[in-house]
């Protein structure tokens, strides 16, 4: 599949849980366009960030059906999708997984598109990775956060 869009995807967590962001750069194939996008939370997980960074990417897409390459340092996000578990986990309605409001999010916007995914070290000085980890942690620290509400009201729920 010749890909017209790469986006590239990080997450942070400072505490995991604690402050956390995400960072994405999107590019599109053969052309000089490039968009960055970041935003970040008071209290959230890692993984989390690391998935919703691949679902805002997607859903800044304005086409459908675009082909696309997620490129992602997170096994988490990537071998949920390479390897078919999230599509088991939706079959049993995220019954005791983590983050199903995510996984049903990015679900939604997935399949409007023809998504591959690529895994790759982190902070292994590729230049869109490294860029999306220093987005992602500028997003944790910011004063103004976003709630994660669903993990926040889930993690109460535990308490």
């Amino acid at each position: 599949m010749t890909h017209q869009v790469h986006i590239y995807t990080d997450g942070a967590a400072k505490g995991n849980p604690g402050n956390g962001g995400y960072g994405v750069v999107m590019e599109m194939v053969g052309t000089s366009y490039k968009k960055e996008f970041y935003e970040g939370f008071r209290h959230t997980t890692n993984n989390r960030m690391e998935l919703l960074a691949v679902i805002v990417g997607l859903e800044k897409l304005k086409n459908p059906n675009m082909k696309v390459l997620v490129i992602s340092d997170s096994k988490y996000v990537v071998d949920a999708v390479d390897k078919k578990w999230v599509f088991g986990w939706e079959k049993i309605g995220f019954k005791n997984k983590k983050n199903p409001d995510l996984w049903i999010r990015f679900l939604k916007i997935y399949r409007q598109h023809q998504v591959d995914f690529k895994w790759i070290k982190g902070h292994n000085n590729h230049p869109q990775n490294e860029r999306c980890d220093e987005l992602a942690v500028y997003a944790s620290g910011l004063e103004k956060l976003s709630i994660d509400s669903f993990y926040e009201n889930e993690e109460r729920k535990l308490l």
